[in-house]
């Protein structure tokens, strides 16, 4: 498996709620209004956007590597609104080990209602079924209790603290360690 045979052309995905789709230039707008909030952006490691410049850059930056076809996230569309309400997808992929990371952003109206759960755990069933990964990770800031909490329901299991492991936002950070691998994954959906 090669990252091309994936990402030359993202598929668009489904939830019960959630269209997962390539961004697009028109969804400048939307990537602000949660892009430029303090909460969401607590715990990431990219900056509040403070203009709609900042948000024309990161999508370029995706939209550029869509053309390359490099690791890149979907657009977590709302289904009833129709507004793209985040990002979510792997942020890295490690072809020779099968494995890949997982990163997600949410707009805080949507927290705590079971939506990055539910899109989660479709990457995830992408990843192992699509892209035949092994291991699937992502990771969190121990105080980000709500990330802790969708890796945990979206089957994934906490394997410890990485110390000191990111350097953002003026600091060294400890990372919340979460994994999920395909034998974990096929015991979850076909049990015995």
């Amino acid at each position: 498996m090669r990252i091309e045979d994936i990402f030359s052309d993202l598929p668009t995905l489904e939830t019960g709620r959630t269209i997962l789709r390539k961004l697009r230039s028109e969804d400048e707008q939307d990537i602000f209004r949660y892009g430029s909030d303090d909460e969401v952006s607590r715990y990431t490691s990219w900056p509040t956007h403070q203009t709609m410049e900042d948000t024309r850059h990161y999508l370029n930056k995706v939209l550029q590597k869509y053309d390359q076809h490099a690791v890149a996230p979907w657009g977590i569309v709302d289904k009833e609104t129709g507004r793209v309400i985040g990002t979510s997808g792997f942020m890295a992929w490690n072809v020779h080990h099968d494995k890949a990371e997982l990163g997600y952003a949410l707009s805080k109206d949507y927290w705590n209602r079971g939506y990055m759960t539910e899109v989660i755990r479709t990457i995830i069933s992408y990843g192992f079924e699509r892209m035949k990964l092994v291991r699937i990770e992502a990771s969190c800031l121990p105080s980000n209790l709500g990330s802790a909490r969708v890796m945990e329901k979206a089957g994934m299991t906490f394997e410890g603290i990485i110390r000191q492991s990111i350097f953002v936002k003026g600091k060294h950070e400890d990372l919340k360690l979460y994994s999920i691998v395909v034998d974990d994954y096929q015991n979850q959906n076909n049990p015995r």
